[in-house]
């Protein structure tokens, strides 16, 4: 029998999925683009970490873009191990030119060949998310161990507004590592 969290990730996935293939989707994705633009040029990122979009997550590429255009900006795209069993996995930034993805990382997930990058903020997608700054990934960890490497890097939450849980639906792990912010077609939620 799955645990509650592979239960709650599962109907959000489902719903995400169906949601992103209709017309609110489109109108939700122009309005996070906004919040996220005006989000990055106050932060000014040198180095901002992205991921390449799947499953009906929100596209951060074209802001990427736009920010490429006006601030000295690297990008750069998440790269997973899986590593022997499950055992070392891991997740490294990789130099990202803004053309589609010409790799593949162990997850099956596209990404950059480029060389390792370091970027001081980073882009984390969000399956589910609650007020007090959690999130709900795809339950590898990978997001998580990158965080709790780096703790120095911004991390800002993207998701949709229909992936907000409560608190008391989703309770932090002692591996859960908090966002600093998360921004949705609704504006900026501060964790």
């Amino acid at each position: 029998m799955p645990d509650s969290r592979t239960a709650l990730r599962q109907q959000l996935l489902q719903a995400r999925q169906a949601w992103a293939a209709t017309e609110a989707a489109v109108a939700a994705q122009a309005r996070l683009n906004e919040h996220l633009l005006a989000l990055l040029s106050q932060l000014e990122p040198e180095g901002l970490g992205l991921y390449w979009p799947i499953r009906g997550e929100f596209n951060p590429c074209p802001v990427a873009e736009t920010l490429a255009g006006t601030l000295n900006l690297q990008r750069s795209l998440p790269h997973a191990f899986k590593g022997e069993g499950g055992a070392g996995r891991r997740m490294e930034y990789r130099v990202w030119d803004g053309q589609a993805p010409r790799a593949v990382d162990e997850c099956g997930i596209a990404c950059s060949d480029g060389a390792k990058a370091s970027p001081d903020v980073l882009l984390v997608p969000c399956v589910g998310f609650t007020r007090s700054g959690f999130r709900l990934g795809y339950g590898g960890g990978y997001f998580d161990r990158y965080m709790a490497a780096h703790p120095h890097v911004t991390a800002v939450g993207v998701a949709w507004d229909e992936a907000l849980v409560d608190d008391t639906a989703f309770a932090p792990q002692a591996h859960d590592q908090p966002l600093m912010l998360i921004v949705t077609p609704s504006g900026v939620v501060d964790a």
